[in-house]
């Protein structure tokens, strides 16, 4: 049997994928994870009871454009590199805007604030704990996108955990939004870029373990 053969042979029986099959499966993983961080916060954090109230401000759209604008990013990021050899991230610079972005508006509301008020502004309230719910929040994605990879075949092992990690990192900084009632630009930038860098050096520490087929 000469090899033109054998891969006839071989294909014959390969059943059809279905078109997008692979965007689906991460979307289901990430849909699946971001349920359970929903419960968690509801359950346990809090919805935060002013949220109605709070959803008619700018900073809570500020907040959500923010780390929307990162998961869908990521999101490219990650199905980029769910394929074999992943190839040149061509929308990773997409990430870079939202930061540059909010970095402005921070920049601006410094500005308008007198100087001895950054430091509670930069802190708020809950600045040793949000990076680290943040990162807590993400882990029911990132394993959810765990079990959209079983089906794939990533091998830049390391980029694609953390392409995975950035994703569920931005993904659960969206939910945390619905129990964090800080609202200044330099906050969200520093604090919940803190969680979501997290979660992507996790993503890329277990990346090479956990995703190899």
């Amino acid at each position: 049997m000469n090899t033109d053969d054998l891969i006839a042979q071989l294909s014959s029986d390969v059943p059809r994928v279905r078109r997008h099959a692979m965007g689906w499966r991460l979307v289901a993983g990430i849909a699946f994870g971001a349920l359970v961080s929903g419960v968690v916060v509801a359950l346990v954090l809090g919805i935060r009871p002013d949220l109605m109230v709070a959803m008619h401000g700018s900073a809570f759209w500020m907040k959500w454009g923010y780390t929307i604008s990162l998961s869908i990013a990521a999101l490219f990021m990650t199905v980029q590199l769910a394929r074999p050899g992943g190839g040149r991230l061509r929308w990773a610079w997409l990430a870079v805007v939202p930061v540059v972005l909010l970095a402005c508006a921070g920049l601006a509301e410094l500005a308008r604030t007198p100087p001895d008020e950054w430091l509670a502004m930069w802190l708020g309230k809950s600045w040793m704990v949000c990076p680290w719910l943040v990162l807590l929040l993400a882990m029911p994605i990132f394993i959810g996108l765990l079990w959209s990879f079983r089906r794939l075949a990533p091998t830049r092992l390391r980029a694609a955990g953390a392409a995975a990690g950035l994703a569920a990192g931005a993904f659960s900084a969206t939910v945390y939004c619905l129990h964090c009632p800080e609202v200044s630009a330099i906050f969200v930038l520093t604090w919940y870029s803190l969680g979501i860098l997290l979660a992507a050096s996790v993503g890329a520490l277990l990346g090479p373990r956990l995703l190899r087929w």
